[in-house]
C-alpha cells in the first residue's frame, strides 16, 4: 500500500469510532441500501472471516445529499443467525447504531488500502457508484478505503469503507 499523500486523508483513514457520526458534523447521513444478503465472500473476508460465503450488506452514506462513502460489510452465515443477526433487519438505518450500541465488541486495528484502478473491488465499487441517482463527476470515485473486523461472541463482522474524494478533504 501507498501511504496516502494527504494528511486529511489520513486522518479519515485512521479515525476511531463511528465513522456515521463523523459525517453527521458535516451534515445530514442517509444510508442507501445496495443489497444484502447471502454472497460469496471476497479473499480479504475470507481471510478475516476463515469463511468462503456468508451475509453481505453494501450501502452507499449520503452527506446531504451528496455519495461520500461506499461501504460493505460481511459475517459469516452462522453469525447472522447469532450475535449479528440485528444486521439483517437495518435497512437503511447506519450499521454503526449495531456496532457502537453493542457492549463487549472489539474491533481490530484499521487497515487502509489503495483502490488498485482496474482491479475487481475497484471495478465493482465504480459500477455501484457510476450507478447512484445522486452520483456527479465532482463526487469522484473512491479510491482509498479502510477496513476492520468487529468480534462479538467469537464472531466476526469485516467492515470496508471507501470514501469519496471529496470527503477526504473534509476537516476532521
Amino acid at each position: 500500500m501507498i501511504a496516502p499523500p494527504d494528511p486529511t486523508l489520513r486522518h479519515w483513514l485512521q479515525a476511531d469510532g463511528s465513522l456515521t457520526a463523523r459525517l453527521r458534523r458535516f451534515g445530514a447521513v442517509q444510508v442507501q441500501l445496495q443489497q444484502h444478503g447471502a454472497m460469496p465472500l471476497w479473499p480479504r473476508e475470507c481471510a478475516d472471516l476463515q469463511q468462503h460465503s456468508g451475509y453481505v450488506r453494501e450501502v452507499v452514506l449520503l452527506l446531504d445529499g451528496r455519495p461520500a462513502v461506499w461501504a460493505r460489510s460481511a459475517t459469516s452465515l452462522s453469525a447472522i443467525k447469532g450475535p449479528w443477526r440485528a444486521m439483517q433487519g437495518l435497512g437503511t438505518r447506519p450499521l454503526a447504531e449495531l456496532l457502537f450500541a453493542q457492549r463487549h465488541v472489539e474491533r481490530t486495528p484499521l487497515q487502509a488500502q489503495q483502490l488498485a484502478l482496474g482491479g475487481g473491488l475497484e471495478r465493482h465499487v465504480r459500477r455501484q457508484w457510476l450507478g447512484l441517482e445522486q452520483y456527479t463527476p465532482q463526487a469522484g470515485i473512491p479510491r482509498w478505503a479502510r477496513s476492520s473486523v468487529f468480534l462479538h461472541q467469537g464472531h466476526g463482522l469485516r467492515v470496508m469503507e471507501a470514501f469519496s474524494p471529496w470527503v477526504c478533504k473534509l476537516k476532521l
